[in-house]
């Protein structure tokens, strides 16, 4: 099976008013987890790697060739997107393309807008070649993910269109509120901002980071406002801490790893279909 882009999912998913769950690989064993979820739910899936965990999976190549396997293997019918989160370099989102990622986020969010541009504008120039699609930020995501700290800081709408305006990126991640990592009480999203940045950027879907542990009512209304692409990785990695621990707590004595990991992993599908569930993307494959 080839690998879709975000183009081939998200549009229909905007105008539809449903999302498509972006969910982490932290191990090869996540990617069965959320593929058997999302064949279950007849639901498209975006299989995500964060860029500073490439390395410790051992690189865009395996993480490309042992994800198709297990499509094949596990016969896998619904839409798979591989989708690159969070590049830090031009260099790494063309490495990830040339190993067969059908999709790539470059994050300049950190960059001045004119920087941010430019860099972004080379790696869609590049991605058009593979027919992949791009990913890009304005503003920053709080809280942590993959050892990386920030605060808060809210994308301003005019940037936000300048940014797709000058580059054709294929989605955008318009930092809006939402953080990595647990949330410190109820999150403070700028719904009308979202509308409004979404009802300017008619044929440009938003992505949403920082997915976990977003209420549910909330959830729903960045749908509304034009979300179509919803990531979450916190609460699958929580959900399966919680069952290993368990396991281990319970009986000292266990060490047979797959008495040990196969709850975990159900533990990651059940999070994922919940997701899927929530997100209105059930038998839309």
């Amino acid at each position: 099976m080839r690998f879709v882009t975000l183009k081939d999912l998200l549009p229909e998913a905007k105008k539809s008013h449903y999302a498509i769950g972006q969910f982490n690989i932290n191990s090869f064993q996540w990617i069965e987890a959320i593929l058997r979820a999302a064949e279950q739910q007849k639901s498209p899936v975006i299989l995500a790697s964060s860029d500073r965990i490439v390395d410790y999976l051992g690189g865009f190549k395996l993480i490309t060739a042992i994800t198709q396997k297990m499509i094949e293997e596990m016969k896998i019918t619904v839409p798979v997107a591989l989708h690159l989160d969070h590049g830090f370099t031009v260099e790494r989102c063309k490495e990830a393309i040339d190993a067969g990622y059908s999709s790539v986020m470059y994050d300049g969010s950190k960059l001045p807008l004119e920087e941010n541009i430019i860099k972004t504008r080379e790696v869609v120039d590049y991605a058009k070649k593979y027919n992949a699609s791009v990913e890009a930020e304005i503003g920053s995501v709080g809280g942590t993910e993959d050892g990386v700290t920030s605060g808060i800081k809210y994308a301003d709408p005019n940037e936000c269109y300048q940014l797709v305006e000058a580059t054709n990126i294929d989605v955008l991640a318009a930092a809006l509120g939402s953080v990595h990592g647990p949330y410190q009480g109820e999150p403070q999203l700028a719904l009308d901002l979202m509308k409004e940045i979404s009802d300017h950027l008619k044929d440009t879907p938003l992505s949403l980071h920082g997915g976990s542990g977003i209420p549910e009512h909330q959830i729903i209304k960045t749908i509304e406002c034009g979300h179509a692409k919803i990531n979450v990785n916190t609460e699958c990695n929580q959900a399966w801490a919680r069952t290993i621990y368990e396991i281990l707590t319970n009986n000292q004595n266990l060490y047979s790893p797959p008495d040990i990991l196969k709850p975990g992993m159900d533990a990651i599908e059940k999070v994922v279909i919940e997701k899927i569930q929530l997100f209105n993307s059930s038998n839309k494959a």
